[in-house]
């Protein structure tokens, strides 16, 4: 196949298993406020859904300027926090990656995180050197399911929405890819295939992934 490619990661669920982590903190967050979401409620409105959103859903208000900026680093705070000696790759994503890497695709992250989060993580995930672009949460003005933050990054790696792959693990995630007119790869961390739009593969992690099976999504 002569055509280029590129495939762009989502970061929480995709590259790492934060949500467990993420709820942790949202528990403390709210719990000092009185508040306790049950399991369904995070998984309906906090899996791949911007802070605004999620501020805005639990305390039933808009949530906007510096109130937005002081919750939100009070919240990814007590997350970094707790994360910070719990950091491991899904299985395979750095083969995976490097196998994709030596066949010359494009390579991005493009995450409804702050930078603060994605720093983190890449301190100990080493992919950074292998990244053509790099998106979160302060690069964008429409989160998820918004196209914006993956229609910039085909631009930023120089492709068409058409050559590129998204690997996603939320329905505002998908949905933002297949509203970009791209391929997406389903991760099973936090939903099951039922909970999520149509996507080209599933997996559960990336240990039975190869660039020639990417390949053949593209055929």
């Amino acid at each position: 196949m002569n055509k280029e490619i590129a495939v762009i990661f989502d970061m929480d669920g995709v590259i790492c298993h934060t949500n467990p982590y993420h709820s942790l903190a949202f528990r403390d967050f709210f719990a000092v406020r009185n508040l306790a979401p049950t399991e369904a409620e995070f998984a309906q409105h906090m899996f791949g859904k911007s802070n605004s959103y999620i501020f805005n859903h639990f305390f039933n208000r808009p949530i906007v300027g510096a109130e937005l900026l002081e919750l939100e680093e009070e919240k990814e705070g007590l997350f970094r926090k707790i994360y910070k000696d719990h950091i491991e790759p899904i299985a395979g994503i750095l083969e995976f990656i490097s196998d994709l890497d030596q066949h010359g695709v494009k390579l991005g992250v493009a995450t409804s995180a702050p930078y603060a989060n994605l720093d983190l993580i890449l301190s100990e995930v080493d992919i950074r050197n292998k990244l053509g672009s790099i998106m979160a949460s302060e690069d964008v003005k429409k989160h998820k399911p918004d196209p914006e933050v993956y229609l910039t990054s085909a631009k930023n790696l120089g492709v068409s929405p058409d050559q590129c792959l998204v690997f996603e693990d939320s329905y505002s995630g998908i949905s933002a890819a297949l509203n970009a007119g791209m391929r997406v790869v389903g991760v099973l961390t936090s939903h099951t295939i039922e909970e999520l739009p149509k996507c080209d593969l599933y997996i559960n992690d990336y240990q039975e992934l190869s660039y020639n099976k990417i390949i053949d999504l593209f055929q």
